[in-house]
């Protein structure tokens, strides 16, 4: 019996090897959240001292996703790797420096315990296949948009991008709907957003939003075709209402505050990828 037979019969080990896993896919989505944003300053930093004419820094801090090696930034130690384990090193060292005793975000371990159960969602509702693969590429890079939204109101063209070409490669395979869905479906979804903000910047002269938030529409509509950013606008406007009018009572801040709409897009995403064709169904069936 080959191991891929062996996991379809057994889906408890198949959810188990998939959580253990994840939760190291979820250590590294901590060093994109974290890393990428500053990555991006650092490059625009060096940019601008050559449009001004300055000397670019002689010794540029190596900055990327595998160096310097992991360290706490208090101290700047290196972290031992049995200080590194997902989850379980958090809670082992108090939420500490084991050095230094400096405190350490909870983010980390809460973006690896998530990352671990939306994957293994997903690899239940999927099974072994094609299909499990892209919605892993997907969930995983929208957990790292959707933080790093929340942290600097940025969207990287390196994920919004990366995602879009995900969804185009899938549909040549009609993993969740075909290319000329999906063809459709990124220009419809770029063209929504971006007209959108065009009027409303003509009525306001305000920016309503970024175009991260094109680009991230695009690729929803490129990885569940065109049919499904009507479903994809009304959910993350719900959430984003909910959402933004619980800050409000809870802050007690009535005042236009803004906030980043690309966590609101991900939790859409998420459910269309799940739930977007019973949705759809349910929603003709009524009609």
């Amino acid at each position: 019996m080959d191991i891929i037979a062996f996991l379809s019969e057994h889906n408890d080990i198949l959810l188990l090897i998939s959580a253990f896993l994840s939760l190291f896919i979820g250590s590294f989505l901590n060093v994109v959240i974290y890393r990428l944003p500053r990555m991006m300053q650092h490059e625009w930093s060096e940019e601008c001292r050559i449009y001004l004419g300055l000397k670019p820094h002689t010794e540029p801090d190596k900055l990327n996703l595998s160096l310097p090696a992991s360290h706490c930034p208090s101290c700047k130690k290196s972290i031992r790797p049995w200080h590194n384990i997902p989850v379980f090193s958090y809670f082992w060292l108090r939420g500490r420096c084991s050095f230094c005793h400096a405190h350490i975000s909870l983010r980390y371990p809460l973006v690896e315990a998530l990352t671990a159960l939306l994957s293994m969602y997903v690899v239940w509702k999927f099974g072994i296949s094609l299909q499990t693969i892209s919605a892993l590429i997907f969930t995983w890079i929208i957990i790292c948009l959707t933080f790093i939204d929340l942290d600097h109101h940025l969207l990287p063209d390196q994920l919004t991008l990366l995602l879009l070409w995900c969804g185009l490669v899938s549909s040549l395979f009609s993993l969740f709907c075909n290319s000329f869905d999906a063809i459709t479906g990124a220009i419809a979804g770029y063209s929504i957003f971006a007209l959108t903000q065009w009027a409303f910047g003509r009525i306001t002269g305000k920016i309503g939003m970024g175009q991260g938030d094109f680009k991230f529409l695009a690729a929803i509509g490129a990885y569940f075709g065109w049919q499904m950013l009507p479903l994809a606008i009304i959910l993350s406007c719900i959430c984003g209402i909910t959402i933004a009018f619980t800050h409000m009572i809870i802050k007690k801040n009535f005042k236009s505050v803004p906030l980043p709409f690309g966590p609101y897009l991900a939790i859409a995403g998420w459910v269309i990828l799940l739930w977007g064709n019973e949705i759809m169904r349910y929603y003709f069936e009524v009609i």
